[in-house]
């Protein structure tokens, strides 16, 4: 057997699988909100790129990953400042960089920077020690490296990412071991913070309106809260079997505003029903539960670390995103992973994939060298 067999048989197979069944369910839902065959060829295009990505960092030397790691950083933050400085607004957010006609959010590959850049940190400074717990500086360091982008989102103004990026750091400082009462103080101090935030004017209007409509949808149902009541209508003419890909009522009227993006879901609930849309919730349960796999059988800080933070990033942004198309969140314009219409988040997911399954790869290989038989040599 070859080595590139070796290889492929050491993927992280059921992984693979679930991402292949959400974006093939994202292209047919993106092609059913859209009704556009444009949209359906870019879509297909940006899942071709994206599963190129995922396997070139799938087979790249984990020395090399951990090399480019802070290369990565780097651009993802050159990125987030040339989006404030000649970015686009789109939706009241600057956060869309314009590239030979290919529109970019460099934010979304701030998500995968920020995950790798705190995992390579801490393994830095614990790999070789024994028992070693994150102590205030390991803490602070971490913090720093999330602080920067974060930052530069928040003058966008991005509150969705924000929020996504939040919930992801908590996670990676957790899967590397900081303690109860440290993970207790930032969360706490993320509180006093969200409300300074909306004592001192931080937010604009339409954010404040988006959170109030959240509160009560019946506030204002024909501005802030006209999204949520649509994508809840949406999703409840679906019923148990839905009525039918490119049959939905609401998605051929074109009630649910941005629902080939933020309010895909919408379309699954409607025209799949409530199996499909089922489906399409235990695909991304999938992908998470396999990255917690991978991050438990990790042989290394970095690796642990890295597939927790994917995990808790992929696991909240469908939350979040589900979650609002469902009137259980606030309405933040954060995309589906996978699934949304769009480069920048599909790309940033697959390259995701691609290093969970590196990481699957040179744990399965550490493994097969721990099986193996012992060498004997037999002299002549």
């Amino acid at each position: 057997m070859t080595i590139n067999s070796r290889r492929l048989l050491g993927l992280d197979w059921v992984l693979l699988a679930a991402v292949l069944g959400l974006v093939t369910l994202g292209v047919m839902l993106v092609w059913s909100a859209t009704d556009d065959r444009a949209y359906l060829s870019k879509q297909l295009v940006n899942v071709a790129i994206g599963l190129g990505l995922l396997a070139v960092v799938a087979v790249t030397d984990h020395r090399c990953v951990r090399i480019l790691t802070p290369v990565a950083y780097l651009a993802a933050l050159v990125g987030l400042v040339l989006a404030l400085l000649i970015g686009s607004t789109v939706n009241g957010s600057r956060s869309w960089l314009d590239i030979g006609g290919l529109s970019l959010q460099p934010s979304e590959l701030a998500k995968l920077a920020v995950v790798v850049g705190m995992a390579l940190f801490v393994a830095e400074r614990s790999e070789g020690r024994w028992r070693h717990q994150p102590n205030l500086g390991d803490v602070l360091g971490m913090l720093a490296i999330a602080g920067l982008p974060g930052v530069l989102i928040l003058l966008q103004p991005d509150l969705g990412t924000m929020l996504v990026l939040s919930a992801t750091v908590f996670g990676v400082l957790a899967a590397a071991g900081v303690t109860r009462r440290w993970l207790g103080l930032l969360v706490a101090g993320g509180a006093v913070a969200a409300v300074a935030a909306v004592v001192g004017g931080v937010l604009k209007p339409y954010q404040l309106d988006r959170f109030l409509a959240f509160t009560n949808p019946d506030l204002d149902p024909r501005g802030a809260g006209y999204n949520t009541e649509q994508a809840r209508i949406a999703v409840g003419n679906g019923g148990l079997f839905g009525q039918g890909l490119f049959h939905g009522s609401q998605t051929r009227a074109g009630f649910v505003p941005e629902q080939h993006t933020d309010f895909v879901f919408t379309v699954a609930g409607e025209e799949l029903g409530l199996a499909g849309a089922g489906v399409l919730i235990a695909l991304l349960c999938l992908v998470v539960w396999r990255a917690l796999r991978i991050a438990a059988a990790s042989e290394d800080v970095f690796g642990r670390v890295a597939a927790a933070g994917i995990a808790c990033w992929i696991g909240f942004q469908a939350f979040q995103n589900i979650g609002m198309c469902l009137g259980i969140m606030p309405v933040t314009g954060v995309p589906l992973p996978f699934v949304s219409y769009g480069g920048s988040s599909l790309f940033a997911t697959m390259l995701a994939v691609g290093l969970l399954q590196n990481l699957h790869l040179r744990t399965v290989a550490a493994e097969g060298r721990l099986l193996a038989p012992p060498r004997v040599l037999v002299g002549r």
